[in-house]
């Protein structure tokens, strides 16, 4: 394990522990001097939370490092404006992972016997903290750099979890996220993906971001309370970052955005007696469901799809 980390950049590895501990160590001390008394927190599953938390953050840097960066060199810290690449699909990648992180620091407090409030108020801020390192080990990188714009969109991610929390006590507003498999990727595989892994997270292609609205919370009357409409964001061509790609045989490769529209489905309102179909549903919600999809884009104008991932 020891020969694994040093593989990595150490003043990246220095600055995920100290900021990992110090986001326990301020909940904890906040949790101690509470003044709710309603509050009952199970220090046993506040003390698994935190290893089990520190444990997949590590991990997770170390499959990042090993998945994205390692075949790059590194450099000195720098910044890079991204803003005007890849059609925005990776700031909203951003913008999900940063939800999604911080409903699962959320949930991981309630189940420690935090009370919904204080959970979203320490909790919700996980996924913002992850991306943040993530965006050091940009900085480090010499393909990439430090981005503003990453950065906004993690805020982005989070506000729409906390925001909705605080003031509606449930999330109306879903990021959801869809992927399916490409033929890009065989221009450039060690920028898309060499394999269905790898291209998961690198071939935009082949990635949707929805925003998944429940009609239920937009207007009570709405039944039944699962349903939702979704609207998704994606693009093709993207082969390189900015602009048209030409391949070795000469094929003109052009970028366009994607939108698309479709009924969906809140599977944290399905109901169920059993805990662990909760968590599962819960888990699953991440995902956007196949179903029949509406799809606009700047070349094939209206396409319908009976059935769209």
């Amino acid at each position: 394990m020891i020969n694994i980390l040093l593989n990595l950049n150490r003043g990246i590895i220095k600055k995920s522990i100290r900021s990992i501990l110090l986001f326990f160590c301020l909940t904890k001390s906040i949790f101690t001097f509470s003044q709710n008394d309603s509050v009952k927190i199970d220090h046993q599953k506040l003390l698994k939370v935190t290893i089990g938390t520190s444990l997949l953050y590590t991990s997770s840097l170390y499959a990042l490092n090993e998945l994205w960066y390692a075949d790059f060199p590194k450099s000195d810290f720098h910044y890079f404006n991204d803003n005007g690449e890849w059609k925005q699909m990776d700031k909203l990648g951003h913008v999900y992972s940063s939800y999604m992180g911080g409903f699962i620091g959320k949930e991981a407090l309630l189940y420690a016997g935090l009370k919904e409030r204080e959970a979203i108020l320490y909790g919700g801020g996980l996924g913002f903290l992850f991306l943040s390192t993530v965006e050091v080990f940009d900085g480090y990188s010499e393909e990439w750099g430090f981005s503003w714009g990453d950065i906004a969109s993690n805020a982005i991610g989070t506000s729409l979890l906390m925001g909705q929390e605080l003031l509606f006590q449930e999330q109306i507003i879903i990021p959801k996220f869809s992927y399916s498999s490409t033929s890009y990727s065989k221009y450039r595989p060690n920028t898309l993906g060499s394999n269905f892994q790898e291209s998961l997270i690198k071939d935009y292609n082949g990635q949707t971001y929805w925003l998944s609205v429940n009609l239920n919370g937009v207007y009570s009357k709405i039944k039944p309370n699962w349903l939702n409409l979704a609207m998704g964001f994606g693009a093709s061509g993207l082969v390189s970052s900015q602009g048209d790609f030409i391949s070795s045989k000469g094929e003109l490769i052009s970028q366009y955005r994607q939108f698309y529209l479709s009924p969906d489905i809140d599977l944290t309102k399905v109901k169920s007696n059993k805990k662990i179909i909760k968590t599962l549903l819960k888990a699953a919600n991440f995902v956007k469901l196949p179903s029949p999809t509406l799809e606009f884009n700047e070349v094939n104008g209206t396409k319908f799809h009976w059935l769209f991932f």
